[in-house]
């Protein structure tokens, strides 16, 4: 017994109970929760306030070994059978390499009958420093059993797999990565105009040809290996990497180590030296990540010194397939664990960029999804992969944003694909070394360039909130992407939005995935809102929650929704540094309900075997009197400035022109139909109250002149637009209107794009 929903079933011919870490399972020592056991004729029962185990003491078999629930809304006498399957609601898969569209994600551990399963009877054991096989003829399965609690479930996971690690600060802002051929100056001139049209980067990332390729003889082999620099590219790699950290940037280079060391290697003669190998005829070390002696030597001798010239950390591709020397085991697991555990030395916060393993490669982020089809099908299915992913724990997935290579040039594909990268996990832009596949905002068409722009910059303003969040998947096991039917697992319209999902506390994000439509000239995606308000972050329109709804948008945003209550802490405008815990913050407050955020923060210190400081700043919002308190920082000293610039705005809340500051009245100021104050050089170590006034919700604003741009911007008959405009105009009610306007013939686009308005129109008590 792991916990109350959490068992693990084991049948070993010999009797030997496994009692090793496996790849999946580091961590069987936790609490043991009350249950209940009895016998009777020659049957075991175990029983918890989740689920009846029950069992013939025989070999594992289907009429021998059953669960039912017994908790919850999914009562059940039989809801698994051994040897049966335990259908799930997805996890995640190994790449992305040439998908162009959905594929099968696997298992995870949350299903719609309440019971998973984890098969871990063939995965590798630790055993001291060395890994083992498993001895053959072993069933070793962990059997989740908690209904429709799938957090809990997910928390489970965590506490016998590991919990992911917190990750950098920086690593959270954007990324530049493209397959290409870059010589040391044409690298340093993309970041010069990066700089120049004011787009914020944190991570540099060098694909494969910082390496020897080229010029590698075929009799070597290819040139997808290599670990020395190609001095025709990058003559002082040391200087050129510390112009990259001058530019507040964190480096990462590509590996393909499947072809070991080869005799034209600048430390050929070093490792042979560290591990006795004969070089007399120039044969190959060869790649044995099962060998601890290789091991010690390709981080000490291959890896450090470049880490010493200012490689920051590495992307490990693929390439050496999923076999080793040792039968069941995976040679990229070993690389990802060893890679990230060496990266984490001298008390760093260690971060990797490598492909997926398993489950449990939640321990070792960050997960690269491989080289991605352009195509709008493939940028439709990147949602619901990424999601999904929630079911097995992996929360940290990268995605080549824009696509890797074929397809066709599409300027809107590009920006709909940013602008879902703002809200993923990771934002790292990627392209081919096809010189047509670009994504350099600059050569987009022009109003892609500045919302593309726009939205890169957004990112960076997005950090303290996806900080804290990946704090909280760390502490609280609660990923920051994770689909609805996390949040809401008893309605059964939350399984119908694969596309759609939570992006941590506060947002529902619903990206546009299509392209536009060619009347309305806008994107649409269908929708489905809880019960409650909700505002866009970026329009301010307001809906009331209970049922699905048709989003169009331009080509300037997705839908972000926030539920009343929520909080969202920004960036200032121009403090877009991922590194750094900002002089200004902007505190977005969507009004009409209660609702809290602690802002976390840290000083990047800290990691695998070091605890993390942490100073948080409690808000609180309180509706019945319109209060937004910013607590005072506790925790860790001298993480967070001493002062800070804030900035509150309200959302979709206008006509406000006077905020009682700690007794005092401030000005305030509207735009857009928001109502924004700044309080400059507030003590951070003393809380802040602004009251605002009791009565506030959200509204949506100016529909009228929505309305006419939605008609305006419309390639349809302009006559026909006056009679439109007329009907809307009009004292009916929303009903009529629509029935109307359909008799007049309107375009279905177009109708739909007008009735999300006027249901946003109605005030978050109409329903939908």
């Amino acid at each position: 017994m792991l916990t109350d929903g959490l068992i693990r079933l084991e049948w070993a011919e010999d009797g030997v109970f496994e009692d090793r870490a496996s790849s999946f399972a580091v961590n069987r020592n936790l609490p043991v929760p009350p249950f209940d056991v009895a016998r009777s004729r020659g049957r075991l029962s175990i029983a918890t306030a989740r689920f009846r185990l029950e069992y013939d003491l025989a070999p594992f078999s289907p009429h021998g070994l059953t669960v039912g629930l017994t908790g919850g809304r999914l009562r059940s006498p039989v809801a698994w059978r051994f040897g049966t399957p335990a259908p799930t609601l997805g996890g995640t898969a190994r790449t992305l390499d040439e998908v162009d569209g959905r594929i099968d994600l696997g298992a995870g551990v949350v299903s719609r009958r309440g019971v998973a399963v984890v098969d871990d009877s063939t995965s590798f054991l630790f055993d001291g420093g060395a890994v083992v096989p498993r001895r053959a003829g072993v069933h070793d399965l962990y059997l989740f059993a908690y209904g429709f609690d799938y957090a809990e479930a997910i928390q489970a996971l965590y506490a016998v797999s590991g919990p992911p690690p917190v990750l950098p600060r920086w690593a959270l802002g954007n990324w530049w990565s493209r397959y290409h051929a870059y010589s040391a100056d044409e690298y340093l001139e993309v970041f010069r105009r990066f700089e120049a049209e004011d787009l914020p980067f944190s991570v540099a990332v060098l694909d494969m040809d910082w390496h020897l390729v080229g010029s590698v003889d075929p009799a070597q082999g290819s040139g997808w290996t290599g670990f020395t620099w190609e001095r025709a590219l990058f003559p002082d790699p040391t200087a050129f990497l510390a112009a990259l950290h001058a530019r507040g940037l964190k480096v990462t280079l590509n590996l393909h180590p499947a072809d070991g060391v080869r005799a034209f290697e600048e430390r050929y003669a070093a490792m042979a030296r560290a591990l006795a190998h004969d070089t007399s005829r120039g044969d190959p070390i060869p790649f044995d990540p099962t060998d601890t002696s290789f091991l010690t030597a390709y981080f000490h001798v291959l890896l450090h010194p470049l880490e010493e010239e200012g490689v920051d950390f590495w992307w490990i591709d693929w390439q050496q397939g999923p076999y080793s020397r040792l039968p069941g085991v995976d040679p990229l697991w070993l690389l990802n664990h060893y890679h990230f555990i060496d990266n984490g030395r001298d008390g760093r916060r260690p971060l990797i960029l490598s492909r997926y393993a398993g489950p449990g490669s939640h321990r070792y982020p960050i997960g690269f999804s491989g080289d991605t089809v352009i195509s709008w099908a493939s940028l439709a299915f990147q949602p619901e992969f990424t999601a999904t992913a929630a079911n097995v724990g992996f929360g940290w997935w990268s995605h080549d944003i824009g696509g890797h290579f074929s397809g066709e040039r599409d300027d809107e594909l590009t920006l709909r694909w940013i602008q879902l990268g703002v809200f993923s996990p990771i934002l790292r832009l990627h392209s081919s070394a096809n010189p047509f596949v670009t994504r350099e905002p600059w050569t987009l068409a022009p109003e892609a360039r500045a919302h593309a722009g726009a939205a890169l910059k957004f990112r960076h303003r997005l950090v303290p909130y996806l900080h804290t969040m990946n704090h909280r998947a760390a502490s609280e096991g609660k990923p920051l992407v994770r689909p609805m039917y996390h949040l809401y697992p008893g309605d059964d319209a939350a399984y119908g939005v694969p596309n759609q999902f939570a992006f941590g506390t506060q947002m529902i994000v619903a990206p546009i995935t299509g392209p536009h439509d060619p009347v309305t000239l806008m994107g649409s995606v269908r929708v489905w809102l809880p019960e409650g308000t909700w505002t866009d972050l970026f329009t301010g329109a307001s809906y009331a929650g209970g049922g699905e709804l048709t989003l169009h948008r331009d080509n300037g945003s997705i839908p972000v929704l926030l539920r009343a209550g929520a909080i969202v802490p920004l960036t200032g405008a121009t403090d877009l540094d991922a590194s750094q815990n900002p002089d200004h913050l902007e505190l977005v407050v969507a009004p009409g309900a209660d609702g809290a955020f602690t802002l976390m923060e840290d000083d990047g210190t800290g990691g695998l075997s070091a605890p993390i400081p942490v100073a948080s700043t409690p808000i609180r919002w309180e509706q019945a009197t319109g209060t937004l308190t910013i607590g005072a920082v506790a925790g860790a000293a001298g993480i967070v400035p001493r002062t800070r610039t804030w900035t509150v705005t309200l959302l979709a809340c206008p006509g406000i022109s006077a905020v009682s500051v700690d007794g005092r009245q401030e000005a305030a100021s509207g735009h857009g139909g928001q109502t924004r104050i700044t309080l400059a050089d507030c003590p951070t170590s003393r809380p802040v109250r602004l009251v605002f006034g009791p009565g506030l919700t959200t509204r949506t604003v100016d529909v009228a002149g929505r309305l006419f741009d939605v008609l305006h911007r419309a390639h349809y008959d302009q006559e026909a637009k006056v009679d439109a405009a007329a009907v809307l105009a009009g004292p009916i009610d929303r009903t009529v209107q629509l029935a109307r306007l359909q008799a007049q013939g309107i375009p279905a686009p177009l109708l739909s794009a007008i009735t999300e308005l006027l249901v946003a129109a109605q005030g978050p008590k109409a329903g939908i």
